[in-house]
């Protein structure tokens, strides 16, 4: 009997490359309530940098706890353009995001509860806590 290697496609392999990413990048681990943790809605980042995700005219994590400096990567899967933009001030703000593509920013180094939303469609709110 022999044996035949398939090999995967050059799209197909890009595919499960990126979804594996994806995963690994929004992966979180969080307390349940009970134990006084943070809500499923609230990922702290430690030092390496996390992911917001703008689906459907929505941010998730709605709200999000960082440390300051924390690098963050806004990954806009929308079918329009977003930003996130510090709601008051100007701590940050990403710029246009093109649909299917992101922008980084870095958390503020004061420590505070900092609104943004989409300049494009301000009904989008969130919240990020630098602490």
């Amino acid at each position: 009997m022999t044996t035949t290697a398939v090999r995967p496609s050059a799209p197909l392999l890009a595919a499960a490359c990126a979804a594996a990413l994806i995963l690994t990048g929004c992966s979180s681990s969080s307390s349940s309530p009970d134990s006084g943790g943070s809500s499923p809605s609230e990922t702290a980042a430690s030092g390496g940098g996390t992911t917001i995700v703008i689906r459907n005219f929505a941010f998730t994590p709605a709200g999000l706890t960082v440390a300051p400096g924390t690098k963050i990567t806004v990954l806009n899967k929308d079918s329009t353009a977003h930003t996130a933009t510090a709601a008051k001030g100007d701590a940050f703000d990403t710029g246009t995001i093109a649909p299917g593509k992101s922008a980084t920013f870095t958390a503020p180094r004061t420590k505070g509860v900092y609104d943004y939303i989409c300049t494009i469609h301000q009904f989008m709110k969130a919240k990020l806590t630098v602490s």
